[in-house]
This record gives structure tokens, C-alpha cells and sequence, in this order.
């Protein structure tokens, strides 16, 4: 398999290459250290599997595999990453990347690619025990026909911003999409917390994802 591996630390990235190259079956096609560079090697090298980083300060890799998806929607992305914080967790999966690893673990990330070449979604231990804990998958984001009954309570307008949310969008970006003020949106979002009885933005995803898959 061709690998791509993008990471903001030369010395992380150039030690996981020369590891993945030592395996019979892999190919580390190219290094990037930004989101940017994700992108644009991603475009030129066309790899089977992207080996990203998350927190880039030239360009995070979040940002970068939504774009990449964008391009390919069959772009096969295993993020890795130091942090395993449920908002990037649940970001990650609904935009449908196929792995999200844990750095210290390095020794799992050739079997986990091998695994994502075969179809299956690949998570680490404390990651998976996450997503089992928040009532997601990987790689199956929601399809909503209609409104949830358990978001009722919400006006129209709140009930789009809780949906903008759900796509991983921060304030700015919600404001954009939707012809608000960013003080406008903080509004509303405490409005939902409040109404639905949630502590944070994370806690309104989770409960749009599993109400999207109640029968």
C-alpha cells in the first residue's frame, strides 16, 4: 500500500516513515508537516492510506481531511494524534475518516493500516472506549430525514445551528453559513444547552447522533 504520512514534527514524521518502510508491504510515498502540504501531496501522490496528524499549528489536520474528503470522498485517512478529546473524536468520525490512533502506540499503526485497506474502520483502545461511551462509529455518519422528536423544543433557527454544530463548524464558521453574528450564535448555542438540559457542544452532538439512529 502507498502511504502518506503528514505530521508538523520533521523528526515524528521521518521516524514513522522509516519504521512503515521496513514493511514488506508498504510504501511510504511522502511527508508533509501542515495541513496545506496534506492537501497538496494528497492531490499529486494519490496514496491508498493518509497517516494524519491533528494538531498542526501551520495548518490542522482536521480541517485538512475535510478538504481532502471533499476532493475524494473515498479517501481513506487514519488521524494520529497525541489527544483523544471527544469533540476532535466525534468531528473526526462524522466526517467519515477510516482510523484514529493514539502516537504512543506506534507498534499498531502498520497492522491498523493493513486493517483500513481491508474496509474495517480502525480505533484505539481509549479512543474506542470513547465512542462507545458516546454512542458513535466510526465511518457511518447520520442521515437525518427529519427532526428528532428530543429536539422539539428548539425554534427552527436553533435547531439549524445545532445541526451546523454537528458538522464540527466553530462559531465563525456556524455565523457564516447561516448570516449571523458570532454573539448571535453563543447565544443561541447556550439557548439549546439550556433548553435540552447539555453542558457543552460536544453533549449536543452526541444527542443528535443517537437520536438520528433511533428507529
Amino acid at each position: 500500500m502507498k502511504v502518506l504520512i503528514v505530521d508538523d514534527d520533521p523528526l515524528l514524521a521521518r521516524s514513522l516513515a522509516t519504521i512503515l518502510a521496513a514493511e514488506p508491504d508498504i510504501d511510504v510515498v511522502g511527508l508533509g508537516f501542515s495541513g496545506p502540504e496534506a492537501v497538496e501531496a494528497y492531490t499529486a501522490s494519490r496514496p491508498d492510506v493518509l497517516l494524519l496528524d491533528i494538531q498542526m499549528p501551520a495548518g490542522d489536520g482536521l480541517t485538512a481531511a475535510e478538504r481532502i474528503l471533499r476532493l475524494d470522498a473515498q479517501a481513506r485517512i487514519v488521524l494520529l494524534t497525541t489527544f483523544s478529546d471527544d469533540e476532535y473524536i466525534v468531528r473526526a468520525l462524522r466526517m467519515g475518516v477510516r482510523g484514529y490512533l493514539i502516537k504512543q502506540d506506534v507498534a499498531q499503526i502498520a497492522p491498523a493500516l493493513r486493517s483500513v485497506m481491508a474496509g474495517v474502520s480502525v480505533l484505539e483502545g481509549q479512543v474506542l472506549e470513547r465512542t462507545a461511551r458516546l454512542g458513535i462509529s466510526a465511518g457511518t455518519p447520520s442521515a437525518r430525514t427529519e427532526r428528532p422528536p428530543v429536539f422539539a423544543p428548539l425554534t427552527e433557527r436553533e435547531y439549524e445551528v445545532v445541526e451546523a454544530v454537528c458538522e464540527g463548524l466553530d462559531n465563525s464558521e456556524v455565523a457564516d453559513r447561516l448570516h449571523l453574528s458570532e454573539g448571535t450564535v453563543r447565544n443561541h448555542i447556550s439557548t439549546v444547552l439550556a433548553k435540552l438540559g447539555l453542558r457543552n457542544r460536544t453533549q449536543i452532538a452526541v444527542l443528535y447522533y443517537r437520536s438520528s439512529r433511533l428507529p
